[in-house]
């Protein structure tokens, strides 16, 4: 299966606007934003855990990085509310599901293979820092190495955003809006800019705030299914 799967090209897709798929686990739905592979894939794609609901234990041979984004996501190791950012590198394994019911974006298969750094915060309760080269501009680091970069960027109502994607870029709005490029990006909207382009944003009148993913597509590659 290939959605979206040629990065050379830009991409917005609006989550909110797509339906929900059965996933193979019952009470588990996904919206597929871009995937390489089957059931085992490289891919990013929205999961809503119905009341209940869990996952089999299973490994995660390439990684997982996920941010839940409404209810409450949980699994062994933790309870984690919405604005929880996770990375479980490589090799990691766990049982994932919700009693109450929740929604991640979640990344499967775009770690450095020898990353074993696991990462758990909640970017609620994190401040952003203004950035005084950009004004209206924001940001709660969430993780660097020399793979990728991955933050929140808080933007001011108004603010005039330039991003320069040398090693592609991806921004998923946790809340408010943005236009770039024509394009209207709301709440759970996705987009994915190539290698060598460039990010030009306004933020909406009441701000926004967005994840921000760099410098992973230098390394695209997916599992043999």
């Amino acid at each position: 299966m290939k959605i979206n799967a040629d990065f050379a090209q830009r991409v917005v897709v609006h989550g909110k606007e797509m339906a929900w798929k059965d996933s193979p686990i019952a009470g588990v739905g996904r919206k597929m934003l871009d995937r390489i592979g089957d059931e085992v894939a490289r891919a990013t794609t929205l999961v809503r855990y119905d009341p209940g609901s869990w996952f089999s234990a299973h490994v995660h041979s390439g990684g997982e990085e996920f941010i839940v984004v409404e209810g409450v996501f949980e699994d062994e190791h933790g309870i984690y509310p919405a604005g929880s950012y996770i990375r479980n590198p490589p090799l990691t394994q766990h049982t994932p599901g919700s009693v109450k019911g929740c929604t991640i974006f979640v990344k499967l298969w775009q770690f450095d293979p020898d990353d074993r750094n696991p990462v758990r915060l909640n970017i609620n309760s994190m401040k952003a820092k203004p950035v005084l080269e950009r004004p209206g501009v924001s940001v709660i680091p969430l993780y660097q190495d020399t793979h990728e970069e991955v933050r929140v960027e808080v933007w001011q109502p108004g603010a005039k955003v330039n991003i320069t994607a040398t090693w592609g870029t991806e921004l998923f709005v946790l809340e408010g809006s943005f236009e770039e490029s024509g394009d209207h990006l709301q709440s759970q909207s996705w987009l994915r800019a190539p290698i060598d382009s460039k990010i030009v944003a306004t933020a909406g009148s009441f701000g926004t705030r967005v994840w921000i993913k760099t410098g992973h597509l230098r390394f695209v590659n997916a599992p043999n299914n």
